[in-house]
């Protein structure tokens, strides 16, 4: 059986001028992120921002030594 695809619209969004950026419900939702989760943001290098839950990070940093 082929996997399912699954077409995810982009959300555009902005950082205002206090460099906050909000995202859109649904694209939480979709990541399965819910009120008061942890988050690690970081650049990867290549001109993009990085989420994941803190512990999942945190996890890979001390088992993998990096995020």
């Amino acid at each position: 059986m082929p996997a399912l695809l699954v077409l995810r619209e982009p959300a555009e969004v902005s950082v205002d001028d206090q460099g906050c950026v909000e995202l859109p419900l649904g694209l939480l939702v979709e990541a399965s992120l819910l009120p008061g989760v942890g988050l690690v943001a970081f650049s990867d290098g290549d001109e993009r921002i990085v989420l994941r839950r803190a512990e999942e990070a945190v996890r890979d940093l001390v088992e993998k030594g990096m995020l």
